[in-house]
Order: structure tokens, then C-alpha cells, then sequence
């Protein structure tokens, strides 16, 4: 089966976050629809690896903030690329709690806070479906799927619903690559950069330095 057709359905980009017996976590997904009308529901896709689908589940309740063009880079990185089980990942953030879930300041297209109704099991993610108790509108452009592959060169870390795994092309003396087309990427959070780094380059989505940089 050929899955390129569903890489045009369209997405947007959102940090998850809840309670964890006190104490913040979150991540990244991409999945989030609105399901009802009046009295809103909606819906989030997540992988049952994530160490925030088993927070949700004990707390009950959880926040979205809506990612936006104009948000700090670093929140990918951090919220979408390390795990909440060996660190916290609001560590050094400014957030407030808001009906007992954390919720990120800055540059968002919004935020809106939810309570787990119930779960449906879809063999490697779960679809929390939830109740919204509350928003907090922001002015941010809407960070899409597309904005963050094409214009932030970003990739689907491997728990994501959309996560395709694309192999890598060796470098070897048969088929040389040209100067001009060297591609790099950050090991870090996955940044693609095409041409020569400089001994100062530092990645623009993590600011990860020119030595996490490996050539592909």
C-alpha cells in the first residue's frame, strides 16, 4: 500500500501537558480534533510509549498549547525529542498552573484545557476523548505539520502517529555527493541543514552546536 496520500492530510503542532503526582510533564503530538460543537469535545492521539499518555490517564485532566509560528524553537526540541521520565521538561520554562494543569507563557496560537471523558484503544496510540473546561486565546499563527517540515526541515520523532521512517543514503566513493548538496542533520531533534556547516553553526531549532551535526 502506498502511504503517501496520508501525508496530505493536514495537522498542527501542540504541547500536551499534565500533572504528574505534582510535578509537570508534556510532549509534543500532532494529532488534535474537535469532535462536538456545543459543550466542546476533542479528541488527541497519543503513543502508549509516551511517558505523558500514562500521566493523563492517572490525572485526568490536561492542557494543550497550540504552537505557533512564532513560538520558541526549543520547545520542539525539549517537549517533542527528550522524555519526561528522566527530566522535567518545564525545567527553566515560565508556566503557570491553570485548573491544576501546567500551562506554557510566550508565543502560542492559544491554549485549552481539558478533562479525560474516555479512551479509545488503537493498538499502538490511545484517542483521549475530552471535555474542554477552559481556553486561553493567543494571537500566534498556527504552526502546521507542513510549516514544520518544510520551512523548520523538523522530523516526526518515532512515537508520532505519522512517523515514517526514511533511510538514510550512504555516502561512498561510488556515488559521491557534490559539495553544494551535503545534508546534515541535528541528532539532537532530527533539523535537517543542506550545504557546508561552519565551526560556529548552531542548529536553528535547538541550538544544538556543529557537533551534533551528522552527515546523511
Amino acid at each position: 500500500m502506498d502511504i503517501n496520500a496520508l501525508r496530505q492530510i493536514t495537522y498542527g503542532l501542540y504541547v500536551v501537558g499534565t500533572s504528574d503526582n505534582g510535578r509537570p510533564t508534556g510532549c509534543i503530538i500532532n494529532t488534535c480534533f474537535q469532535v462536538t460543537s456545543e459543550n466542546p469535545i476533542v479528541a488527541i492521539s497519543m503513543n502508549k510509549n509516551n511517558y505523558t499518555h500514562d500521566a493523563i490517564l492517572r490525572h485526568r485532566r490536561f492542557s494543550l498549547a497550540i504552537l505557533a509560528e512564532e513560538s520558541d524553537a526549543s520547545l520542539i526540541t525539549t517537549f517533542g525529542f527528550q522524555c519526561g521520565r528522566d527530566r522535567n521538561k518545564y525545567e527553566g520554562r515560565d508556566y503557570s498552573w491553570q485548573h491544576d494543569t501546567p500551562v506554557l507563557k510566550g508565543k502560542f496560537a492559544g491554549h485549552i484545557i481539558c478533562e479525560l471523558l474516555h479512551v479509545a484503544d488503537n493498538e499502538t496510540h490511545d484517542v483521549f476523548f475530552a471535555r474542554v473546561i477552559d481556553t486561553l486565546p493567543d494571537d500566534g499563527t498556527p504552526m502546521t505539520y507542513a510549516y514544520y517540515h518544510q520551512v523548520i526541515k523538523g522530523r516526526a520523532p518515532k512515537n508520532a502517529p505519522t512517523y515514517v521512517a526514511e533511510p538514510e543514503t550512504p555516502n561512498t566513493p561510488e556515488t559521491p555527493r557534490p559539495q553544494s548538496t551535503k545534508r546534515y542533520v541535528c541528532e539532537v531533534c532530527g533539523y535537517i541543514h543542506e550545504g557546508e556547516l561552519t565551526d560556529d553553526f548552531k542548529c536553528p531549532v535547538c541550538q544544538a552546536p556543529r557537533s551534533c551535526f551528522k552527515e546523511i
